[in-house]
């Protein structure tokens, strides 16, 4: 019985699937337009791969003056604490 009940799910849940339903309710040849309305598919599709975005550059470079230590850089020299 319930290798039965599992073959009738199986078989329904293909039977669900058709062009309708993949083209949004519209039919081979139709899609769904912005607004909802049913169009007509015209043309070919081209796919555009995405552009590729390299991230900035990243300059190192050295940190401020270091002073010895005991000493702190202030009024653009090191001094005494």
């Amino acid at each position: 019985m319930k290798y039965l009940f599992a073959a009738v799910l199986v078989a329904a849940s293909f039977a669900s699937f058709s062009a309708a339903n993949a083209a949004g309710g519209c039919g081979p040849g139709w899609h769904r337009g912005p607004y909802g309305a049913c169009v007509v598919n015209r043309g070919r599709v081209v796919v555009v791969p995405p552009r590729v975005v390299r991230p900035p550059v990243v300059v190192v470079r050295p940190g401020g003056r270091v002073c010895p230590y005991g000493m702190v850089w202030a009024y653009g020299r090191c001094r005494v604490r």
